[in-house]
């Protein structure tokens, strides 16, 4: 599975973050569910072939922890950024998101809307 070093360019992270790459569907439908835990280091990014709000939505079933999930357009600009709450239904972001990025709850004080992130492929070891 490939990885992604997340950056932001509008301000500094306080932890480093390295999310796993996820763009077929079995790995989207899956997403972090019947995990027990996440590294606040660590996350996963899903990427939808285009814009939409439908395609972006997640689901919360099978979660032992809660999120925070971040939703970014085309340009990695974030569009969204929500408290996701485990065992809760379905989230959509309020924009049209490309990507969706979920992350250790911990960060969510981490982002804003409107923050310009990055993406880097880490070298597989």
């Amino acid at each position: 599975m490939r990885h992604i070093e997340v950056s932001n360019n509008s301000r500094q992270l306080k932890l480093p973050l390295t999310v796993a790459y996820c763009d077929s569907f079995w790995c989207k439908l899956r997403g972090l569910a019947l995990r027990r835990q996440l590294a606040p280091s660590g996350g996963l990014l899903l990427a939808e072939p285009r814009q939409s709000r439908l395609n972006a939505g997640i689901h919360m079933l099978g979660m032992a922890f809660d999120l925070c999930v971040v939703w970014l357009d085309k340009d990695l600009k974030i569009v969204d950024l929500r408290h996701a709450k485990r065992w809760r239904s379905v989230i959509f972001p309020r924009k049209p998101a490309r990507y969706v990025i979920e992350l250790h709850v911990s960060r969510l004080g981490e982002l804003r809307i409107g923050d310009q992130l990055a993406f880097k492929e880490r070298p597989a070891i």
